[in-house]
């Protein structure tokens, strides 16, 4: 009887360690690899300083977290923005939002500031967090710069982003609450939040900061979209003048209406002076 106990006990034992074995190889998460990112550089100033210490004297209750955070990396806001077309506001009050100032789990630990997944293309670090659904992935960065050069990547490699480059480079609000549209976050607050910050920061200023220094060559920037693995590449903005038309458009890029619609996100052929079209 006693050595029925034992074995019985035994068997137990050895169940007992099988099922928590087979459970820590279920949860073990790929890390990724380490990409060779580019080192910093120094870029040009965007008056940072000047502007976040007239913030200061006008307002000595603003945060002073939000205000380090914009010395920090509007300069690189502005640099993104004269490569990608995306307001500098934008970018900075995303940064501000998404990781919390910089102070974030997600910021302090990966670089992370502005919440991109890895989705099935990274193939770099990534780190697992709880967000929308427990343990997602994330992506982790060697730089912060390098995570705000692929906040610009992930808005103009995603054909559902595409129809906010017919935006006006100031006009900030359209480009918050189209970022809600394109699903970039769920919460139905998100564009009030941006437009928040950046009109309690005045972040809109740095939008009209030239490229002197940059030495950015619009002409030859490319942004590429993606379109169910088919990767189109897009290589010119139109800024539409008076008396164009979709029809005329297409055919001086030898193009079709049809086209022009797609890529920009287009319901009818209503198009209006100064606003930009991405073409082929």
């Amino acid at each position: 009887m006693k050595l029925r106990v034992v074995l019985f006990c035994v068997s137990l034992l050895i169940l007992s360690s099988c099922g928590s074995s087979k459970k820590a190889s279920r949860t073990k998460k790929d890390a990724g690899v380490v990409l060779n990112e580019p080192k910093p550089v120094k870029i040009p100033t965007s008056s940072e300083v000047e502007r976040t210490k007239d913030l200061i004297t006008k307002n000595s209750n603003l945060n002073k977290q939000t205000l380090d955070y914009i010395r920090k990396y509007a300069a690189v806001s502005v640099k993104e923005m004269h490569l990608h077309r995306i307001p500098a506001s934008i970018t900075l009050a995303q940064g501000i939002l998404e990781s919390g100032r910089g102070r974030s789990e997600l910021a302090l630990k990966s670089n992370n500031h502005f919440g991109v997944k890895c989705h099935s293309e990274w193939q770099g670090q990534r780190v697992y967090h709880d967000d929308d659904h427990k343990g997602e992935c994330f992506r982790k960065y060697q730089y912060v710069e390098s995570s705000y050069g692929d906040h610009s990547a992930f808005l103009t490699q995603r054909r559902r982003y595409a129809f906010l480059f017919n935006y006006r480079s100031d006009d900030y609000k359209g480009w918050a609450r189209g970022l809600r549209k394109a699903g970039y976050a769920t919460d139905k607050k998100y564009p009030n939040k941006l437009i928040k910050i950046i009109e309690d920061y005045r972040l809109h200023e740095f939008d009209k900061i030239k490229s002197n220094g940059f030495n950015v060559d619009h002409k030859n920037t490319k942004v590429v979209i993606e379109d169910k693995g088919l990767q189109k590449t897009i290589s010119k903005y139109y800024e539409v003048k008076k008396g164009d038309t979709l029809y005329s458009i297409s055919r001086k890029f030898n193009t079709s209406v049809e086209v022009l619609k797609e890529i920009n996100g287009l319901t009818d052929n209503t198009i209006s002076i100064g606003q930009h079209l991405l073409t082929r």
